[in-house]
């Protein structure tokens, strides 16, 4: 009798990489994770250690097969996703990044964004990549290395260098790296989030990469997000196709079968995404969200979704854990915040890194507001888990906006749902429905989905739909004039966190 078969998800994150092993009914056969060091040089600057993120992804990969005692052979394919926007540059030679990874919640290269914006506004590639001009995207994070690590330019231009986001690197190792030829490659949904890819034509844009500088040939192949990229070499999955690529939103949402035009999710993460289902022509935001690839399986068209991205949501929690240490786990903080039966008037808008969608505004700064001497941690703690809520009601009002189709419920997903406050409190703000899977795990089950369907493992999308399954429903119960009183008191500490950094700031 055959082995029995499987696919393997590789869930390089911000915070952590995972390996995750689905049966055919999508469910958790085998799991391991390992965090990685989070390296702040400088305020606003944030970065990854490449080689670090790869050490750990063999760690992973080798203890999940261990804990379901399987091999090579029972693995039918490979798939990978990956925070998003994150910029590796490495030797093709040796395989040594020449610098840290920059994460996605960097803003140094906010200068170069306003250098770029300066005559023609911060909308300059809108139309082309579906993205503004900021600095959470890879494009300018790729030009600030060129310009600032010593010699990395000229190398660059001689051929020497590559770069990818994370996705990219961990395919380019797993399928052999400086030794063994590995694959330099990337999906549609993972190029379309560097600003460098034009949105209709699905390949990179030779105008804007002169306007950043940057050379073509140190840019991955852009491919589809399900077939096969080649082999894994050499090493415990030798042999293994690697066959799905999804950018982790992305991903979510394909794991979360958001497959029909005007479906939507929620990821909780470290920072939050909402991401709307548009179908197959790519629709421009008028209301602050980004324009983006939502997947491509194979030879068929390309699939389009509007998204809401924002930066600080779980983060804010591990930043209330690590840097006050009001709680000492991230559980806790529901603890703390069922404590009070409100915020006590108290609102925190979590602009660390600027505000993300739908205002996009560099200058903004985090601020903790409406404080009075009635609010004890209770009520912080509440107001930290209501930030994540009211922002992404933010983007739910910008997305019907744009769509012109009211959402009549949400799907979430990520490590946040297991709060039970905060997704009531959710369907209490939107006024909808907040729906959570049995299989939580959607980021990485989306990239088994695409790697599996690159090989018949699964037949077609509609496996996908059986597969997903209702776990918990939360239905609105606050009424209506509250909700809107609430939302406008967010609105206006909203308003108190922008203008503070000023231009003498780095």
């Amino acid at each position: 009798m055959a082995a029995p078969t499987y696919v393997l998800s590789i869930d390089q994150g911000t915070t952590s990489t995972r390996a995750m092993i689905f049966d055919h009914a999508g469910n958790v056969i085998a799991r391991d994770q390992m965090e990685h060091q989070q390296i702040f040089p400088r305020a606003g600057w944030v970065e990854h250690d490449a080689i670090e993120i790869w050490t750990n992804t063999r760690e992973v990969i080798g203890g999940a097969l261990a804990k379901a005692n399987l091999n090579s052979r029972n693995i039918a394919a490979v798939g990978i996703t990956n925070q998003r926007e994150t910029a590796v540059v490495w030797d093709a030679a040796d395989g040594q990044p020449v610098h840290h990874a920059i994460v996605w919640q960097d803003t140094r290269t906010q200068k170069i964004c306003d250098e770029l914006a300066a005559e023609l506004g911060t909308d300059r590639y809108k139309a082309t990549t579906g993205l503004p001009l900021a600095t959470y995207f890879a494009g300018p994070k790729l030009k600030w290395i060129l310009d600032n690590v010593e010699g990395v330019r000229e190398r660059a231009e001689a051929g020497e260098l590559l770069f990818g986001t994370i996705d990219t690197w961990v395919l380019w190792n797993l399928t052999g790296g400086a030794e063994n030829g590995g694959v330099h490659v990337t999906d549609v949904t993972n190029a379309s989030r560097t600003m460098l890819m034009d949105l209709s034509t699905l390949a990179w844009d030779p105008q804007i990469a002169e306007d950043m500088s940057i050379p073509l040939s140190m840019l991955p192949e852009i491919r589809s997000s399900s077939e096969v990229y080649g082999e894994c070499k050499p090493g415990i999955l030798n042999g293994t196709p690697v066959s799905g690529i999804l950018g982790d939103q992305q991903a979510a949402t394909f794991g979360q079968a958001c497959l029909e035009v005007g479906t939507a999710k929620n990821t909780y993460g470290t920072g939050n995404f909402m991401l709307l289902n548009t179908g197959t022509e790519p629709i421009a935001s008028e209301h602050g969200l980004l324009t983006t690839v939502c997947y491509q399986i194979g030879d068929s068209p390309a699939v389009y979704a509007l998204e809401g991205s924002i930066a600080v949501s779980g983060s804010l929690v591990q930043w209330v854990r690590d840097n006050l240490g009001l709680i000492r786990s991230a559980e806790e903080i529901e603890t703390l915040a069922a404590s009070v039966e409100d915020n006590g008037g108290a609102y925190f808008v979590p602009a660390f890194s600027g505000l993300f969608a739908p205002h996009w505004r560099a200058d903004a700064r985090g601020a903790l507001v409406g404080l009075t001497r009635y609010v004890n941690k209770g009520h912080i703690a509440r107001a930290v888990l209501e930030a994540t809520a009211f922002q992404t009601r933010e983007v739910l009002d910008a997305m019907n906006a744009d769509s012109g189709v009211p959402l009549r419920e949400l799907k979430v997903d990520g490590g946040m749902v297991v709060n039970e406050t905060l997704m009531q409190f959710q369907a209490d703000l939107l006024g909808v429905d907040v729906v959570r899977p049995k299989v939580a795990e959607t980021t990485a089950l989306g990239a088994a989905y695409a790697a599996g369907l690159a090989v018949g493992y699964w037949e077609s999308e509609a496996d996908i739909t059986a597969n997903w399954g209702e776990d918990k429903r939360w239905r609105p119960q606050m009424d209506t004039e509250e909700r809107e009183r609430l939302y406008r008191s967010w609105k206006k500490a909203v308003t108190k966190t922008l203008d503070w950094v000023d231009e003498d700031v780095d």
